[in-house]
């Protein structure tokens, strides 16, 4: 079950709370945030070169986008993102949002639409729900009533989408198709398998298996399609928030890591949480579809 793999970390990020990693096919290069100190980072695996563009506000994740923009949620709404410039440009608000939530986490489906979640900022009010970001309008799809969304996660076919219930220590699963999203369901319930950790952002692997990272849990966790686990992958810190595949092959494992919730003394028993990491994956990913912003 235990999958014993080298794992590097590759940026020394000091993350309070890095989530949102995605690999970036035509630009070769890894995104990803640290919600909490409103960084966008990027990272060149071929050249190591990096660096961080700061955002006007809580960045919870960043897509790219048809038009060579990135599409980004931050606490106040949805954003695009300039990397030539570094520059942020307000898209639009989520209607109904409350100002005590933020955005988390998204991805996209293969017709370009964007799946992403809001979360109580103080991750303890069931405030937060689901939305679909389709041709510039902004609604309400999915689960509803939840502290801490994470997700949602497509998989390759568009046919399956998962949304993350982190506290409740749930994924479910909703059928998917063009015209729409179906009734969630549940399709694994961590809490029997990890108790004392929670499942964080998930993504879909080639053989449309579900990859979760474990917040408190220092793991990376495979599910099989009907929700059975299948692997674990150990990881050098506690608080694991989301994999992503990429590469030219697509099996490079990134990972992405907190230290927000760890004392000094858990720092020094794990001194490179907050990091990117990165591993050899045993299957591929598949590139993520552009966000289509019109």
């Amino acid at each position: 079950m235990e999958i014993s793999v080298p794992v590097s970390a590759v940026l020394a990020a000091d993350c309070l709370l890095g989530e949102g990693v995605l690999w970036d096919a035509s630009r070769a290069v890894v995104w990803f945030v640290d919600i909490k100190r409103r960084r966008l980072w990027h990272f060149d695996p071929a050249t190591g070169s990096n660096r961080f563009a700061d955002a006007p506000e809580q960045i919870g994740w960043a897509i790219p986008a048809d038009n060579g923009l990135l599409l980004c949620g931050l606490k106040d709404g949805l954003y695009t993102f300039a990397p030539e410039t570094d520059t942020f440009t307000k898209l639009c608000t989520v209607p109904g949002e409350p100002a005590s939530n933020r955005l988390n986490d998204a991805c996209t489906d293969p017709w370009g639409r964007v799946w992403f979640g809001s979360m109580d900022d103080a991750e303890s009010a069931a405030s937060g729900r689901f939305y679909v970001f389709d041709r510039g309008e902004v609604r309400p799809a999915g689960p509803a009533g939840i502290a801490i969304t994470n997700g949602p996660a497509v998989n390759a076919a568009g046919d399956r989408i998962y949304f993350t219930d982190t506290i409740a220590q749930k994924i479910m699963v909703a059928d998917l198709s063009p015209a729409g999203v179906g009734e969630a369901r549940l399709f694994a319930d961590t809490a029997a398998l990890f108790p004392a950790a929670y499942p964080d952002g998930p993504v879909v692997d080639a053989e449309d298996h579900v990859w979760t990272g474990l917040y408190h849990g220092s793991t990376v966790a495979r599910f099989s399609p009907d929700g059975k686990l299948v692997a674990a992958v150990p990881m050098p810190a506690r608080d694991i928030t989301k994999l992503a595949f990429g590469g030219a092959d697509l099996k490079t494992g990134y990972v992405t890591s907190a230290t927000k919730n760890m004392t000094q003394q858990d720092m020094a028993q794990m001194p490179q949480a907050g990091s990117l990491f990165a591993f050899d994956a045993p299957v591929a990913g598949f590139v993520q579809p552009l966000a289509r912003l019109g």
